[in-house]
């Protein structure tokens, strides 16, 4: 069923509150988001926002969303354009569509995954989901790999079996319904963490101003070590 006029336009001034919402966030920060401004800038009276967002905290969260669906989206398109049986390939695709994504938007990357705003705490039911896209796609690498028989069993051990990782690492498996071992999946998260570690480095400029004159080239040696890291082949 088609939308009501009323409902286009509810969506279309929801789009729009989302879009100046961004433009304060790449100039204010999170910290500095008001829907005073965000009024102002609409072009109507500040009651009149509280229509379609109730407060600061929900103004974030509909950020936050729409920045994980953003990376997500780049995520999903660059892993889809490579090829289905190249799992290697696939990862590169994840990793440098991070990257550019977060270059790109420094912004929004910093308010997924920089310091966290004072008093605001992300809605899990609203968050979780859009949150684990770019996770789940790296899962569903590792995993293709692993039945492919791509994985080399190379690497860091398990941890032990009575161990409160071990414990955590098969809740993952069974969630995920994973056939990947739990050194597999171990390595897997220390991948994670390191691309993301990566891009946070270069992002908030924790290199320094002139340290790396290419920080791409930087990144493609990031690069293939978390592809070793992994096992991947």
């Amino acid at each position: 069923m088609s939308q009501s006029p009323r409902a286009r336009a509810r969506l279309q001034t929801l789009d729009e509150i989302l879009r100046i919402g961004r433009a304060q966030l790449a100039v204010h920060g999170a910290a500095g988001l008001s829907l005073r401004a965000v009024a102002r800038d609409l072009g109507v009276v500040s009651s009149a926002v509280y229509r379609y967002v109730k407060s600061r905290d929900e103004l974030l969260t509909l950020l936050v969303v729409d920045g994980y669906d953003a990376l997500g989206d780049a995520v999903d398109a660059a892993v889809g354009a490579a090829p289905q049986d190249d799992f290697r390939e696939q990862f590169r695709a994840l990793a440098r569509a991070v990257r550019t994504w977060a270059v790109a938007e420094p912004a929004r990357y910093g308010l997924l995954f920089g310091s966290p705003v004072p008093g605001y705490e992300a809605p899990a039911e609203r968050t979780t989901g859009p949150g684990t896209r770019v996770v789940g796609q790296l899962v569903r690498i590792v995993e293709g790999a692993h039945r492919a028989g791509m994985v080399i069993a190379e690497g860091p051990g398990a941890p032990p079996e009575d161990s409160v990782l071990s414990g955590d690492l098969a809740a993952i498996r069974a969630e995920w319904g994973l056939s990947m071992p739990e050194d597999v999946l171990a390595r897997g998260v220390l991948v994670w963490a390191a691309l993301f570690g990566a891009v946070n480095f270069e992002v908030f400029g924790q290199y320094g101003p002139s340290t790396f004159s290419d920080p791409a080239a930087l990144f493609d040696v990031h690069l293939a070590a978390l592809e070793r890291m992994a096992g991947l082949r």
